[in-house]
């Protein structure tokens, strides 16, 4: 792989301020996405994959979240080191896809309005604070509305001007979601964070959807990082996959491979979960997710281990090496070295 990623996380840990103490939620994760490929961040809800992306978009809102460690790397540049004008130049070349079309857009302003004043902020090269300032050219205006038109119809959304006069709550959920895919496109960025786009949509409208994000990801070229909890969607749409477990990076890999022959027993409990038409019989993962104000020390994992030793109750593994491009932090595979 490049030495060069387009985006790095490094030994990131994340914390969050409440009345009852600090929740210890992200710990030591690390992670890092090539030009042109597919990242996916998999793992039960309240794993930490979104806090892990919100982090990398400086979206995560301090307080009560605390970073109490590592680094954050895109375009080679460490955004956590960044004064606060450069970060937020540098973050106009980051996409970002949201979970909830319907709540991510302003019901009080249409389409055209939310579109064009994103497009005319980008254009400017400006912070938000100084864009928010000045006055907007009509004419830059016009342009940014032929853009935000072009891009829409390359969704292949009909009669896209008549879509910028439209409020969100005259669309549907699968045209909100292609709204907010043509937001993220319309900056010309070099990566594209998807957190769980298609949660809201039904069946049909997500593999649409999938299949409308993987092409124009493909046609611009972008690198892309791809958080779900559906194994399925990441074994399609992804090159590599990181598993995560209680805020820690567990096992990664190729994503064929990894699900074809997983190595952490928590991966093994995801795959093993999946129902089956063929009538195989499936089993969960007995137990919860760790409680963050007093995780489990060692691998946070062992509570809910059927393989746990006495030491996986005593210290973390770190990550260790099992293949050509596959990791896994496990006790076991470090006995077996």
């Amino acid at each position: 792989m490049s030495r060069d990623p387009i985006a790095e996380v490094r030994n990131l840990s994340v914390d969050f301020e409440t009345i009852d103490g600090a929740l210890k939620v992200v710990r030591g994760v690390s992670f890092e996405v090539q030009e042109g490929e597919v990242v996916g961040v998999v793992g039960e809800t309240g794993c930490g994959k979104s806090v892990t992306a919100k982090v990398l978009l400086g979206i995560l809102p301090s307080p009560p979240a605390r970073i109490r460690g590592g680094e954050v790397y895109f375009l080679g540049r460490n955004l956590l080191a960044l004064p606060a004008a450069e970060r937020e130049l540098l973050k106009q070349k980051i996409a970002y896809i949201p979970q909830d079309p319907t709540g991510s857009l302003n019901p009080v302003f249409s389409i055209g309005t939310l579109m064009i004043d994103m497009i005319v902020w980008r254009m400017s090269g400006q912070s938000l604070a100084t864009y928010l300032r000045k006055k907007r050219d009509p004419r830059v205006t016009a342009q940014a509305e032929n853009h935000a038109a072009e891009v829409l119809a390359k969704l292949y959304i009909p009669d896209p001007r008549s879509i910028l006069r439209k409020y969100p709550m005259e669309l549907s959920g699968g045209m909100k979601q292609r709204v907010l895919l043509a937001m993220a496109l319309s900056g010309r960025p070099k990566i594209l964070i998807a957190d769980e786009p298609t949660t809201a949509l039904d069946a049909t409208t997500q593999k649409r959807t999938l299949h409308l994000i993987r092409e124009k990801m493909e046609e611009e070229k972008l690198a892309g990082l791809y958080i779900t909890h559906n194994l399925g969607v990441s074994r399609t749409f992804c090159h590599r996959t990181y598993v995560m477990y209680g805020g820690t990076v567990v096992e990664w890999g190729r994503t064929a491979e990894l699900f074809d022959t997983p190595n952490h027993p928590y991966t093994k409990g995801l795959v093993d979960s999946i129902p089956r038409l063929s009538g195989r019989p499936f089993s969960g993962i007995d137990g919860q997710i760790p409680d963050y104000l007093n995780p489990p020390s060692g691998c946070r994992f062992h509570p809910r281990c059927q393989a746990r030793m006495p030491v996986c109750e005593k210290e973390a593994p770190s990550m260790v090496q099992i293949g050509e491009e596959r990791r896994v932090a496990c006790w076991l595979h470090r006995e077996q070295r």
